[in-house]
Order: structure tokens, then C-alpha cells, then sequence
């Protein structure tokens, strides 16, 4: 599986040279929220226009490159284009509440997986109820319900079915994660 935090900060080369054309910055989705691409970092030079390249043209996605057929693959996106992002977009799938139909709320959005082998599919979700939380209980890990129209991805909230609590599991923190996200 494929986790969206690992990929964020990765840097991104293009095959046909070797060079590399920036870092993932965010990963943006479409509106059934299905993996649409991802933000590259644009620098100082592009304040109105964001750097993106489709899912579709991302040939590897590895543990510590993500590689491109060329730099034809980047294109420059406007930012109102992309609505829906994972951390930096009109619509944020980080921190989003996740509650079930019965109104309990499971925690809040920290990662999501895909997997690897089809690479846009969320597969599930990382949850948290807050720093303190995470120290004294962690995270929570919820798989994805199997049909697409059993969970709602809103704006301001995910939907689940009712008994989902039952589904989460724990998810241990590693050393790894702390700190790699910040460039």
C-alpha cells in the first residue's frame, strides 16, 4: 500500500534525462475523489499557476523518487482548477471528520492509502483524534468500505456506514514519519 505522507516531499525526476523537475507538494483528486495527480512544489516564480502532473503519466511511485516519462508530463494548472486536494486545496481531504451514519464520529483524516497496484483507489484511512491521542492511544487505520456509494466524501465531512468503529484498527507511528514532510 501506498501511503499519500510518504509521497508528499518526494523528489520527482523525469526518465528520459535524469533531471529532476521539482517535489510532490499535494496530491489532487477529482470529484468522486479519486487520485487525479499530483502538486508539484512551483517555487517562487509561479504565484497564480501550480505545477501538476497527472496520475496517469507518474510512471514509478517509489520509497524515495517518484519518476515521470518526461517534462512534457508537467503542466501548469491554475489553482482554481484544483478543487480537491489533500492538503492545500479549496477542499481538504487532511483533517476532514469522519463520522458514521449513526453520528458517531471516528476521528479525523491524517493519511490515506492506495493501493499500489491500481494507485487511485483510497483504500483507507489514517485517523486521529489529536496529538495527545496519538501519543496515548495512537492512530487509526479504517479501511475504505467496498462500495464506492457505501461512503460519502463531502466537503466538510466523510460519511461511513454504521458499524464501521468496528473495522478500525491500530496504526503504529515510526520514527520515519516525524519530520519528513517538512521541507
Amino acid at each position: 500500500m501506498l501511503r499519500l505522507q510518504h509521497v508528499i516531499g518526494l523528489p520527482v525526476v523525469e526518465m528520459s534525462s535524469g533531471k529532476q523537475v521539482g517535489h510532490v507538494k499535494d496530491a489532487w483528486f477529482d470529484e468522486h475523489w479519486q487520485l487525479g495527480g499530483i502538486i508539484l512544489d512551483a517555487g517562487r516564480r509561479f504565484l497564480t499557476a501550480m505545477k501538476a502532473v497527472l496520475w496517469s503519466e507518474v510512471l514509478v511511485c517509489g520509497a524515495d523518487t517518484v519518476i515521470i516519462m518526461n517534462t512534457d508530463s508537467v503542466r501548469k494548472t491554475k489553482q482554481a482548477e484544483i478543487q480537491r486536494s489533500f492538503q492545500t486545496g479549496m477542499i481538504r481531504l487532511k483533517d476532514l471528520p469522519v463520522v458514521t451514519t449513526d453520528g458517531e464520529q471516528l476521528g479525523r483524516v491524517s493519511d490515506v492509502y492506495f493501493d499500489q497496484l491500481q494507485g487511485t483507489q483510497i483504500v483507507g484511512y489514517e485517523l486521529t483524534d489529536g496529538f495527545i491521542a496519538d501519543i496515548m492511544e495512537g492512530r487509526k487505520w479504517l479501511p475504505a468500505p467496498h462500495l464506492a456509494d457505501e461512503v460519502m466524501l463531502g466537503e466538510d465531512v466523510i460519511i461511513v456506514p454504521a458499524g464501521s468503529e468496528a473495522y478500525l484498527t491500530p496504526v503504529a507511528v515510526s520514527e520515519s514519519d516525524i519530520g519528513r514532510n517538512e521541507r
